[in-house]
């Protein structure tokens, strides 16, 4: 079978289980998603104004991390994410990173000192998305794998974590990802 075949054949089994696939069980409000369940959605806007979609991510591996300008590790894990990102390949992983509850000031300072980063910066003021995921502690992240089910998660975690968390981030990339040259388009 030609590869463009088979690539196409997956990508419908993927899409076709993700539809097939149970709606998560109800959650008490400021839960955290288990690991294997189905994360919540995103809500809110990236920075350009555009509608943030989860699910448009599906196929790929995604890090929703949760950060707030007053939160050193969360400061330095975003370059650095951002790093992993460029590395890996958008059409591989993307990274939407929610900051949680500040004001739009706040947010601001944040993307002007990372404006050279490929992130999802999303706002929110009301902490919609922190509540939804049960996020208490900063930083926050959830990793979800190329099946749009929860892989991973961590939380209060510092830079001595980011290999662990490379290493769970490239456990789920498939074959082809980590076959092509590194920042390659």
């Amino acid at each position: 079978m030609d590869r463009r075949l088979r690539t196409l054949c997956l990508a419908v089994l993927v899409a076709t289980a993700a539809v097939a696939a149970p709606a998560a069980p109800a959650r008490a409000e400021n839960e955290r998603p288990a690991v294997g369940s189905v994360p919540p959605a995103i809500h809110g806007k990236d920075w350009q104004g555009r509608d943030v979609d989860l699910s448009a991510h599906q196929g790929k591996v995604v890090i929703v991390t949760f950060w707030a300008s007053w939160c050193g590790p969360c400061r330095r894990e975003l370059p650095m994410l951002d790093a992993i990102r460029k590395t890996v390949g958008p059409d591989y992983l993307e990274v939407i990173a929610v900051n949680q509850g500040e004001t739009r000031q706040a947010f601001r300072g944040v993307l002007r000192a990372n404006k050279d980063t490929q992130l999802t910066w999303l706002h929110d003021p009301r902490d919609v998305n922190g509540s939804n995921y049960g996020v208490k502690v900063l930083p926050n992240m959830f990793i979800i794998g190329r099946d749009g089910r929860i892989a991973s998660r961590h939380l209060g975690y510092g830079e001595e974590s980011i290999r662990e968390i490379v290493q769970e981030v490239i456990a789920l990339l498939p074959p082809e990802a980590l076959a092509r040259p590194a920042n390659a388009p």
